[in-house]
């Protein structure tokens, strides 16, 4: 039990002493920047996905009676 409790107590040092929190214009950049990219991202697969649906098509197409 006693290691349990000095890992929160660890823990907690650690979170409050050690770690270097954001400023709030770092965050509001760092949010942008992720918004930024997941657009950009989803908009890349999206286009994949049309153009390997259109190349489908046209293929099956070619098959068809």
């Amino acid at each position: 039990m006693n290691k349990i409790s000095t890992f929160f107590k660890d823990s907690y040092h650690e979170l409050v002493e050690k770690v270097t929190w954001p400023n709030w214009q770092q965050l509001q950049q760092s949010t942008t920047i992720v918004l930024i990219t997941t657009v950009i991202i989803t908009a890349l697969v999206w286009v994949m996905d049309f153009a390997s649906n259109s190349v489908l098509k046209f293929v099956y197409s070619l098959f068809k009676k």
